[in-house]
């Protein structure tokens, strides 16, 4: 039940007329991270790094490793890595597409295949072609898109409470 509550209010201060007020690169910084606490990884046991890519938003990626790069995560330890397109991508658990560059889309999707990467986006229509999550503008509000199949392709678990305000594909 705190899981559900902690979600939800990241998710409705995201999509708050307060929000506005917040850069939008901290709004999708504190998504980003507050997804991974509600995935299951298939190495979610094993030690090491539990890296987050970002591809084409320098204030999001500079963002995410002030607040949370090198902070733990269980038994791993957040490293958060800048690429600038997709033929830099190495292994991350996840990978944030901004929509600057979401033309990298279809070849980050094919590098990441079968390796158990989230791969979040922030384009319409990204979500229906096999991004995990992708965040979507409706009725002025901030909301992502959860594609089902994408994430069980990538092995990839969602807990209930993020499936539950997540619009689904």
């Amino acid at each position: 039940m705190k899981k559900l509550i902690f979600v939800f209010a990241a998710l409705v201060c995201a999509s708050s007329a307060n929000a506005q007020e917040r850069p939008i690169h901290e709004v999708y910084s504190m998504m980003v991270f507050n997804f991974t606490k509600y995935v299951q990884w298939p190495d979610h046991t094993a030690s090491g790094e539990f890296v987050i890519g970002v591809i084409g938003n320098t204030d999001v990626y500079n963002t995410l490793n002030t607040w949370y790069g090198g902070k733990p995560r269980g038994s791993k330890t957040y490293v958060i890595k800048k690429f600038n397109n997709a033929s830099e991508v190495t292994d991350c658990h996840v990978v944030f597409i901004d929509k600057s560059k979401s033309g990298e889309f279809e070849n980050v999707n094919t590098k990441v295949q079968g390796k158990g990467t989230l791969v979040i986006t922030d384009k319409n229509g990204l979500g229906s072609k096999g991004s995990g999550i992708n965040f979507k503008t409706v009725d002025n509000k901030l909301k992502f898109e959860l594609n089902q199949k994408a994430l069980e392709t990538a092995n990839l678990k969602v807990s209930g409470a993020l499936s539950s305000m997540a619009i689904l594909i």
